[in-house]
């Protein structure tokens, strides 16, 4: 488990041009496009939203449910349910417990698909909706594609950089211990997680999670920046989550990168970030499973209690 070749001194030209298509490829291409296709074919006319109105705002809540419904529910039903490959790959070779007394209902699956259609899709399409209502109002403005082709390609991957740093800050607040026993400890009840447990947590942790998107009320933007943003934030859990570091998908085996992540739900406080920015070897919170990093680990523990 490495970062990416970006931040590195003396820098590696070679190495970081060999890394970029393992940064578009597969999931932010994936999210670009289902994004892309939901702005041109599923988001009502900015003609129609240009007021806070239940009828549009409702459609983009069943677009949503839709969406993530589909994605997620293929996705736990492939590694979970079919099993399809069986325990290859998987980081914890164990499957959550069919009953669990301490979840909601009683079930790890039950409660991270209740917690994302009920709280995360709502919560999510609010964001959503108040962005689209300002662009389509005119209270913020419009970059525009022809006047400014190259910054409006690069604002996507701008965007996941940019929403990267957003969720480093505000996982690193809801690990304060107040906010975490109150709010991020539903969360965290998933040490062995699955695909529907990236976008299980309670309702104020959605509200500062999906806050990602009021990035596009002050950054020149066009709509389709803040859907991909939406996509991105809906969708992007699922590598860090669904509990392999790659799903085989035939002969394809989709890497998920997602060792960093399983690590910290289970260590609880490692690995805060996720991506390009090696913020945690920057802030002393980096651990890649390896006896060094438990120890490291181990001698933090021991300073804060000692």
């Amino acid at each position: 488990m490495a970062y990416a070749p970006v931040f590195v001194w003396p820098p590696r030209p070679r190495a970081l041009l060999r890394w970029l298509p393992h940064f578009v490829f597969p999931t932010n291409a994936i999210v670009f496009v289902i994004a892309v296709a939901l702005w041109t074919w599923a988001t009502p006319a900015t003609e129609t939203m240009t007021t806070l109105e239940p009828g549009w705002v409702g459609f983009l809540l069943v677009r949503n449910l839709v969406v993530v419904a589909a994605v997620y529910g293929a996705t736990h039903w492939w590694v979970a349910l079919r099993r399809s490959q069986g325990e290859q790959y998987k980081f914890n070779p164990s499957w959550p417990r069919p009953r669990a007394g301490n979840r909601t209902f009683g079930n790890q699956t039950r409660e991270n698909v209740f917690w994302t259609l009920a709280s995360a899709v709502p919560i999510g399409t609010a964001w959503e909706a108040t962005t689209l209502w300002l662009f389509s109002s005119g209270r913020i403005g419009w970059l525009d594609w022809a006047a400014h082709p190259v910054w409006f390609v690069a604002l996507f991957p701008a965007t996941v950089l940019l929403r990267e740093l957003h969720f480093y800050a505000v996982h690193r607040l809801i690990h304060v211990r107040a906010l975490y026993r109150r709010v991020h400890s539903l969360h965290h009840r998933n040490t062995n997680p699955g695909p529907w447990s990236g976008m299980s947590m309670h309702p104020l942790e959605h509200i500062v999670y999906f806050s990602s998107i009021a990035l596009h009320w002050v950054v020149l933007s066009h709509p389709v920046h803040a859907v991909f943003n939406m996509v991105h934030l809906n969708l992007a859990p699922i590598p860090g989550h669904v509990g392999f570091e790659y799903v085989e998908l035939g002969r394809y085996r989709y890497p998920t990168n997602g060792h960093a992540h399983y690590l910290h739900h289970s260590l609880f406080e490692v690995n805060y970030a996720d991506g390009v920015f090696p913020l945690d070897r920057w802030f002393g919170s980096f651990h890649d499973g390896s006896p060094d990093s438990d120890a490291r680990l181990a001698a933090r523990r021991r300073s804060r209690t000692g």
